[in-house]
């Protein structure tokens, strides 16, 4: 499959400094450099070099700076990487070509150099905003017929976890997804429902996108003091709630209070043992994994 060239050209694409992602924007693999405006690497993948996968990178010529078509190249030397008329067209196009060998080597057949201008903005703006939108590299190129892990995607994951626990608001899920209103108003993938005046819950179908794709990727949320409702210590470990809504518990480290800490505002595990570190009105920053506190930051 397409799949299996993955991880040998993203590497190669990597060891030049590119950050590599796959199946952005319906390429295969995007590469952004670190500098600003960003050189942008597309490499598109199939098994055989064919007159297809030309078509496809003249196709994301347009946005990019350079770009490459990647194939398995034949044991026994018969393969299109070893027709001259080929290669040509692809060096009078500008397109290069890399040749991956059953071991997982890459080789350049073609170098990519841009004979002429390419122009357009406006799609080549949402390749990059897409590639950085991101959370890590989650969707393999050159897949076919699965659901592509979008930015947008990921976000609605996010809001999804969230709300496994419960309804809330979408100003509740700000950290965890920035545009998590208009998700949740939109409801794209029909796994958010409206329980109340500006409060959303999950429904089943959006349990079961969790249950397909689980959500790992710690989020942080903060408690204000002042507004927390229960708070109370069980073996040494920190269960806190804000306005009814449970976070879980967290160990108690034995931090010092601040001077001039309120008396009371702080929790004191077993009286010597541990205090939390805030006065009244300050903001304790806590890790949230899946709606569970895991520790104070």
């Amino acid at each position: 499959m397409e799949t299996s060239l993955y991880l040998p050209v993203k590497t190669f694409l990597e060891s030049f400094g590119y950050e590599v992602k796959g199946e952005v924007g319906g390429c295969d693999l995007v590469g952004l450099s670190g500098t600003d405006p960003p050189v942008v690497v597309i490499c598109e993948l199939k098994l055989t070099f064919n007159l297809e996968l030309i078509l496809q990178a003249v196709d994301r010529a347009g946005v990019s700076d350079e770009v490459w078509i990647a194939a398995r190249v034949s044991a026994k030397g018969r393969g299109r990487e070893a027709d001259k008329r080929y290669r040509d067209l692809c060096r009078r196009l500008g397109i290069g070509m890399l040749g991956v060998s059953d071991q997982g080597e890459v080789s350049v057949l073609v170098s990519s150099v841009s004979p002429m201008p390419r122009t357009n903005p406006k799609r080549r703006t949402r390749l990059v905003k897409e590639h950085r939108k991101r959370r890590g590299d989650p969707a393999v190129g050159g897949s076919t017929k699965i659901p592509v892990m979008t930015a947008y995607r990921q976000q609605a994951l996010a809001c999804a976890s969230a709300l496994s626990g419960g309804p809330l608001r979408p100003r509740d899920l700000k950290q965890a997804a920035p545009t998590a209103g208009t998700i949740l108003r939109a409801n794209y993938y029909g796994w958010f429902e409206r329980i109340d005046k500006g409060v959303y819950g999950l429904t089943e179908v959006g349990r079961q996108a969790l249950q397909r794709w689980p959500q790992t990727v710690p989020r942080e949320t903060s408690f204000n003091c002042a507004k927390q409702k229960a708070a109370r210590l069980e073996g040494g470990r920190l269960c806190l709630s804000l306005e009814q809504q449970p976070y879980g518990c967290v160990p108690v480290p034995p931090v010092a209070p601040p001077a001039g800490g309120v008396a009371g505002a702080g929790l004191a595990a077993g009286g010597a043992a541990g205090v939390i570190g805030a006065g009244a009105g300050d903001d304790v920053e806590l890790s949230v994994t899946g709606g569970l506190v895991e520790e104070v930051v």
